[in-house]
């Protein structure tokens, strides 16, 4: 049993009889030590997807599900096609089943991949991933009081802040978990 501010996304629980996935996962920290978990959660057997808070202290039956190294091949019509790197077997997932890994979703990239029986129900991305920033502003010049982010745009699509010395060409750093930038990749 784990409580629900140990959880993170790609875990498995136990809610009643139906197994739920984890997509999203907020933990809010209030006052006098009323925390909480926002938790949006994916029905295995249904498909159906729900959205619910839940207390820091609630506890959950964690059930642990397989997990593949698979390679992303390629993206049509909301679909998205992955290797087995054993077996060379493919298999297919949609946007709910992918929830946010879609931000960092390149061609060639070996994830994990979370199955149920013969059936993938999520992927769990690595902590952090390595980007190449294909748009940003300029640097301001004289804009250099305390933590200055700017906006720029990864090869993905996907919109992070990063520091004002980042160019148009640069490799990040991004913590896929908190979607910040945390350093210049090599």
């Amino acid at each position: 049993m784990k409580e629900a501010q140990e959880l993170r996304v790609g875990n498995c629980v136990k809610v009643g009889n139906d197994l739920l996935i984890i997509q999203k996962y907020l933990y809010t920290k209030g006052s006098r030590g009323a925390s909480s978990c926002r938790i949006k959660l994916k029905s295995l057997l249904s498909g159906n997807m729900s959205d619910t808070v839940y207390r820091a202290s609630d506890k959950f039956e964690v059930v642990v599900l397989e997990r593949r190294k698979m390679q992303y091949l390629y993206g049509s019509d909301g679909a998205y096609t992955f290797m087995d790197n054993e077996t060379y077997e493919q298999m297919d997932l949609n946007n709910d089943d992918l929830g946010d890994a879609l931000n960092y979703l390149q061609e060639q990239m070996t994830i994990d991949v979370i199955m149920h029986g013969d059936k993938a129900v999520g992927v769990e991305l690595p902590t952090q991933v390595d980007m190449e920033i294909t748009y940003t502003e300029p640097a301001v010049r004289g804009d250099t009081g305390g933590k200055v982010l700017k906006a720029a745009t990864i090869a993905t699509g996907f919109e992070i802040q990063v520091p004002l010395y980042c160019n148009i060409g640069d490799k990040v750093r991004i913590n896929t978990e908190t979607n910040e930038f945390v350093s210049r990749a090599n």
